[in-house]
């Protein structure tokens, strides 16, 4: 069997990032930058009036002392945001302005409007102001010409929002792969449908698909076929396999030692075709697979809902975000004190489902370890990792455990 570690490097090697983009800023929300962004233009662009309230002269007003002993100046002009023709302020005059208008020219500051009495024709000024006052100067957030945003800058909404009044439409970053999930077994019955004696409903496609999407990927499709190598083999066809349109396949199931394994007969028992089918010395999740379906990368994960999961934090999750150059792609490791003791299964690196309190650094086991108990998984927030060379952790041992919450 080979180890995890050794599976994990052949999974992040055959992952590989797909070439950079320009995507729009709503579809670049969330990827990473492969160039610096440079400012096209300054920001503000102009000057412009930081508080509603009016533009004036400062040594028009020293003597607004008090609402007793105000300055009154006649309002010669009104400036909305938005005005393109904005007349000179002549001196002994004020121009009503609104937050975010463009300074008059002959203007040095912005009285607030709470310091006035709001007056539309004439306005009675009752505090005085400085030169430079309430105004936002051109350039005085980017400079034109600046490098604004970083490349391995994650896009997100302060980003694209920069980015926007800047002017830009786009962004060059590293798109998201292209992932197509397919489970397989003539078991399985879509959720909606009756069971008949033996079936079961089919959980691993919208679980795996939830997982690909959380990770940052795109899921292109999901497909459930039964065990028959020409519908899975239809279902690469469909979704242009062969054409280019999909980076990665994930499936689920038809990958142990039974009669009835679809995958391995697709692809070739013996890894003849590309595919190679290996046992990772883990719990749950020893019967894997990894190779290319021409230019896809499929990594083939166990049936057992648990198992697969598992197989998808532990070799999947991290490798995708590698790909998109993702920020923190492993999960947090925490070290944190174990509350009961557990037994694992000599010569194999276990991961069990727990239950972590942040607050008193402890954790406890979560369920049985058998891969068909999805309802502990579904309600713990970390794995417990075991090394395969222990085969007892006592009660009070600290142990490392994947923090599944960030």
């Amino acid at each position: 069997m080979r180890s995890v570690q050794e599976h994990q490097r052949a999974v992040t090697d055959l992952i590989r990032p797909r070439p950079p983009v320009t995507a729009t800023l709503v579809d670049a929300e969330g990827l990473v930058l492969t160039e610096d962004v440079i400012a096209p233009i300054s920001l503000p662009v102009f000057d412009n009036s930081g508080m509603d309230g009016y533009a004036v002269l400062a040594t028009d007003i020293p003597a607004a002392t008090s609402p007793e002993h105000p300055v009154t100046l006649p309002v010669a002009e009104d400036i909305p945001a938005g005005r393109t023709d904005v007349p000179t302020l002549a001196a002994g005059t004020a121009h009503r302005i609104m937050t975010g208008a463009p300074m008059p020219a002959g203007a040095d500051a912005v009285v607030p409007v709470e310091a006035t009495d709001g007056g539309a024709d004439v306005v009675t000024i009752s505090a005085p102001t400085a030169h430079g006052r309430h105004i936002r100067r051109a350039g005085g957030d980017v400079a034109e010409g600046a490098i604004v945003l970083r490349a391995g800058q994650v896009v997100s909404a302060s980003v694209a929002g920069l980015a926007a009044a800047l002017g830009l439409k786009d962004l060059p970053v590293r798109p998201r792969p292209r992932v197509l999930v397919i489970s397989t077994g003539s078991e399985l019955v879509e959720p909606g449908h009756p069971l008949q004696p033996g079936q079961i409903y089919e959980s691993n496609g919208v679980m795996i698909a939830a997982a690909v999407r959380a990770a940052g990927a795109e899921v292109v499709g999901t497909a459930t076929v039964p065990d028959d190598t020409a519908q899975f083999e239809a279902v690469l066809d469909r979704y242009g396999v062969h054409d280019g349109a999909v980076d990665l396949i994930i499936t689920s199931g038809g990958v142990s030692a039974g009669a009835y394994e679809v995958v391995k007969d697709v692809f070739g028992r013996s890894g003849d075709q590309g595919v190679e089918f290996v046992k990772v010395a883990m719990q749950p999740g020893m019967p894997q697979g990894f190779g290319r379906v021409g230019a896809a990368a499929i990594i083939t994960l166990p049936g057992n809902p648990v198992s697969a999961l598992v197989s998808f934090e532990v070799f999947l999750r991290p490798a995708l975000r590698r790909a998109m150059d993702l920020p923190a792609p492993d999960r947090p490791r925490r070290e944190a004190v174990l509350s009961e003791k557990i037994t694992s299964p000599p010569g194999k690196r276990q991961f069990r489902r727990g239950l972590l309190d942040h607050h008193t650094g402890t954790v406890t086991n979560y369920g049985p370890p058998a891969s068909h108990h999805l309802r502990y998984l579904a309600s713990a927030n970390c794995l417990l990792d075991v090394a395969e060379d222990v085969t007892e952790v006592p009660a009070g041992t600290r142990v490392q455990v994947w923090d599944l919450t960030d």
